[in-house]
């Protein structure tokens, strides 16, 4: 390697030099000699000397410099191993006395790495073993990652997302609610576990997921759990709820928000009235009729048109002509909304869609090991969902009416 000189005239072949700047030579020198093999020892030169640099100028001088745009002084270096896809680097990190420091560079390069171990975090969840993922990830990236690792990673990852989940929320005026299975091993045993997602809608139009939770059904005891944690996060203002009809999630609701409507979803509604419909009478007219309500122009054309299929279908099918007298008004409570908001608030079909994403992205485990790792893996996805509807225009129009 070659001898240096700084530009006090210093001659120093330290292992921590304490100017950097120079260290290209030494670089050109290395790959000149070993090529792609000595990239790693090459990118440990640079990082060094950039650290050094960086330090000299947080702190206004040079190494043994007097100048009164001093901010303090160096205080050595303290050496770090970093694994990285090129191999382990031998760092030696700038301190410093006086002034709080830490190199940019450095920070860069612990993101990428984390970001990595997070995948193999992600990995391990959906089910693929800490053994078989261990030489896979030393082949393609020269990362020896142990079970510790991934376990520690684990944890971290554990308290950002429960952060997000327990963030503060405000007033939204619109709350979407849905349900979806997994099998998770709980207790020895593998259950079908329900996946809890809470879909706001804030005053500004725009869409945001609210919570996530893990219970072991949809009972009432679950969902009033579920709404009081909401609830307990500060969230108020709700013009609506939107939601399937289930009788947990419905005595919840009644529990927990009274007096705040509710909105049956339209679309299941229109799947359930499918059942209802014996031999001898057209599906495809009776559910043609039922869009005819859900796409009135009004309210008071909805209720004349769905006593017109009561009325007709009396004498023809007592059950059903009972079922729509019963069931098909609880979604017609979105006619009391502005026009332009009802298409998108009468059914919960913008969690189905999301729901659907979910499954896609965690049927590849199959089965969670337990409810946690469900919860984890459900909890990021979700992050993620979040942050791209932060940058998406308006989910609702600006009513006129």
């Amino acid at each position: 390697m070659t001898h240096r000189d700084d530009s006090n005239g210093l001659a120093s072949d330290n292992q921590f030099p304490e100017e950097g700047g120079s260290a290209w030579r030494e670089v050109l020198e290395l790959l000149a000699e070993q090529g792609f093999e000595g990239l790693a020892e090459a990118m440990q030169l640079l990082l060094n000397d950039a650290m050094t640099l960086e330090r000299s100028q947080v702190l206004g001088a040079r190494p043994y410099q007097r100048t009164p745009r001093r901010q303090g002084y160096a205080n050595g270096f303290k050496p770090k191993t970093v694994k990285t896809r090129i191999g382990a680097l031998q760092l030696a990190v700038p301190k410093t006395r006086g002034i709080e420091f830490y190199p940019s560079a450095l920070e860069r390069g612990q993101r990428s790495e984390r970001a990595l171990t997070l995948a193999l975090a992600e990995m391990y969840l959906q089910g693929v073993s800490t053994r078989k993922v261990a030489p896979i990830l030393e082949q393609l990236c020269g990362l020896d990652v142990t079970s510790t690792q991934v376990s520690r990673v684990a944890q971290k990852l554990d308290e950002e997302l429960q952060q997000w989940r327990s963030r503060a929320l405000g007033k939204m005026e619109y709350l979407f609610l849905d349900a979806r299975y997994e099998h998770v091993r709980t207790g020895g045993t593998v259950v079908s576990s329900a996946l809890f997602v809470a879909m706001g809608i804030t005053p500004e139009g725009r869409r945001t997921i609210l919570g996530v939770s893990v219970s072991l059904s949809e009972a009432e005891v679950h969902w009033r759990d579920f709404l009081a944690s909401l609830q307990a996060r500060g969230l108020h203002g709700l013009k609506m709820i939107t939601s399937d009809d289930h009788a947990g999630l419905k005595a919840a609701l009644q529990s927990r928000f009274t007096g705040v409507p509710w909105q049956r979803c339209q679309f299941h509604l229109g799947e359930n009235l499918l059942a209802h419909i014996p031999k001898g009478i057209s599906q495809t007219e009776v559910s043609g009729e039922l869009r005819g309500v859900f796409n009135a122009p009004n309210k008071t054309e909805a209720e004349r048109q769905l006593e017109l299929m009561v009325q007709k279908y009396a004498p023809l099918a007592p059950q059903l002509s009972t079922w729509l007298e019963h069931n098909v008004p609880e979604g017609l409570t979105v006619f009391a909304l502005p026009a332009a908001h009802r298409r998108r608030l009468r059914t919960n079909n913008c969690l189905e869609r999301l729901n659907r994403e979910l499954k896609r992205r965690t049927r590849v485990a199959t089965l969670f090991p337990n409810p946690e790792s469900l919860l984890r893996l459900a909890t990021a996805l979700l992050m993620e969902t979040d942050e791209e509807w932060q940058s998406e225009k308006r989910y609702l129009p600006q009513a006129t009416d």
